[in-house]
């Protein structure tokens, strides 16, 4: 684990985590539920379609290139909900929560992993649908930084995240860059990630932020952030957006500052696809397994290649994931 916390931080267990992916770059409606994962019916609504007869169809959710998920806690009789990441497009996640039943308006606070698009692009669509006007979030104070994806013979600027819009929109900004406990003590925020290991070397040349007036490579996305949650007696749950800072490194990490509680799941997305990325695979399912999880849900950017590899080398431990699944983890 490479050491451990100073001052490790008494992260409470809880009994249950839910949690339900609202948004990911698969939608498999074929995939069957099991008695630690609910998995989406093959219809979830209907909608208008004049080419049948009647005018209407069965319509399934939205897959997108992006990540969100519904967080939903319970220790003892106090129940805590949070949003973690909200995809890409701005009805997205919002439109899948409607087909599912799942009520936004429960959430009690707002987690962004970082500030690329495809983890906040649906946050106007989450306040839209709530009855108040408050709702605290927790970023990174790097989350604001303008970004941009330089390839050969194209340059793509890419969507900034705007904190004077946020607050009008209703939510609380909170910018946090160590870890923190939210709602109870029930989650915990990373914070910023410590990078230990050799071979998570962080984004290529062609991601660049702009900084001290030109724009220049950005490696490490150091605003990449994960959500953690205790559950008794079984370890702990760790969530990802991207997993920019490397998701060994988040997983050691997470372990050092609760002072070394075993890993239980894995969830989210490992950034492990495309050619900059796959050379590490094997060194991170390798990782991973001498972490001994008991479940890993790779999804977003973890890529089909890693897929294989996880599969193949956590066998039992390793599920598809898929938008509209529900993993419930319980302590013991």
């Amino acid at each position: 684990m490479h050491g451990v916390a100073v001052d490790p931080i008494d992260l409470p267990a809880v009994d249950e985590v839910v949690v339900t992916t609202l948004v990911d770059n698969t939608y498999d409606a074929l995939l069957p539920s099991s008695a630690a994962v609910s998995r989406a019916q093959l219809r979830v609504g209907s909608a208008a379609a004049p080419q049948f007869l009647g005018g209407r169809t069965n319509v399934g959710l939205r897959a997108e290139h992006g990540f969100s998920a519904l967080v939903e806690v319970r220790r003892g009789l106090l129940r805590t909900t949070v949003v973690f990441d909200a995809g890409v497009s701005p009805d997205g996640m919002r439109l899948n929560a409607e087909r599912l039943g799942r009520d936004l308006r429960s959430a009690q606070a707002v987690v962004l992993s970082h500030g690329h698009h495809d983890h906040a692009g649906g946050l106007a669509g989450l306040m839209g649908r709530r009855g108040v006007r408050a709702l605290p979030m927790v970023v990174h104070p790097h989350v604001w930084a303008r970004r941009r994806l330089a390839l050969p013979g194209s340059v793509d600027e890419l969507p900034t995240l705007s904190s004077s819009a946020l607050s009008a929109e209703g939510f609380t900004v909170l910018e946090r860059r160590q870890a923190s406990l939210l709602l109870e003590d029930t989650v915990l925020v990373t914070g910023e990630i410590d990078r230990t290991t050799e071979f998570e070397r962080g984004m290529p040349a062609a991601h660049q932020e702009w900084a001290d007036g030109r724009w220049q490579h950005d490696p490490l996305v150091v605003d990449d952030q994960a959500l953690v949650v205790h559950v008794r007696g079984r370890g702990l749950l760790v969530i990802t957006g991207c997993a920019h800072a490397g998701a060994v490194n988040i997983v050691r990490h997470a372990r050092r500052l609760t002072g070394g509680l075993p890993l239980h799941a894995l969830m989210g997305g490992l950034h492990l696809s495309g050619p900059a990325f796959e050379s590490t695979i094997t060194a991170t399912v390798t990782a991973l397994q001498a972490e001994e999880p008991d479940l890993v849900v790779a999804g977003h950017c973890t890529g089909w290649r890693a897929q294989h590899a996880l599969a193949a080398s956590l066998p039992g431990v390793w599920v598809p994931s898929s938008s509209g699944s529900s993993f419930t983890l319980s302590g013991c």
